[in-house]
């Protein structure tokens, strides 16, 4: 399976790089930054330089023949603005998921976070509401079009050992999940076409991953 990663250079990202390139999978990586190329090497993935933020829908598109499935997984990252969260979180899905169409790239994973659904609570920080938006936005979008897609909204991310249990549901409890756990169920869905059509929030549980991926039932 050939793969093109949105956000390449990002941590989950590059462990889902890693995760499919152990399964023998190609796994390209678009990133901003041409400096980044060497640490997605590392990881195992093919760097292509591709700015969401400037790039064009055709040269885009160009970047995706051949692949077999497209993830989004970039983001405006801290520090930046709610501007940002509009040009990336948002836009960028929406870029890809044209793209996609373009290049004739049926599969697509957009990873989202929890919390989306309804507006923030009063008193939320602006740009995280911001970021929120985005992301809902970047999924209704999604929803409407004729793709097999999947979106998965982990909970609170951490960079702990992965335990390699979660709770993967339409709904699940607040909670955290490590970014190699997330990484590994991105892959596993990949590799799951019946998650198509499904909405999925993630965090850490009990259930080993390949047992909650293979439960999966859009329907």
């Amino acid at each position: 399976m050939r793969v093109v990663i949105a956000g390449g250079h990002g941590k989950i990202a590059q462990l889902t790089h890693r995760e499919l390139a152990g399964r023998g999978d190609t796994a390209v990586g678009l990133i901003r930054n041409p400096d980044h190329s060497a640490a997605l090497r590392a990881a195992g993935a093919q760097p292509v330089v591709a700015d969401l933020e400037h790039v064009g829908v055709d040269e885009l598109a160009a970047h995706l023949e051949g692949a077999d499935a497209v993830i989004f997984a970039a983001g405006a990252g801290p520090g930046s603005g709610a501007a940002r969260k509009d040009t990336v979180d948002r836009a960028g899905a929406v870029l890809l998921a044209d793209a996609a169409r373009g290049a004739g790239v049926r599969r697509y994973l957009l990873l989202s976070s929890m919390g989306v659904e309804g507006e923030p609570p009063t008193g939320t920080d602006e740009v995280f509401a911001a970021y929120l938006r985005a992301k809902k936005a970047a999924e209704d979008d999604l929803t409407d079009r004729d793709l097999d897609w999947t979106i998965l909204r982990p909970g609170r991310l951490t960079d702990d050992a992965p335990t390699g249990r979660i709770t993967l549901a339409r709904h699940a409890p607040s909670g955290a999940v490590t970014r190699t756990d997330v990484a590994r169920v991105l892959v596993a869905l990949l590799h799951h076409p019946h998650s198509a059509g499904a909405i999925l929030e993630l965090v850490g549980g009990n259930t080993p991953i390949a047992d909650a991926v293979a439960a999966v039932d859009r329907h």
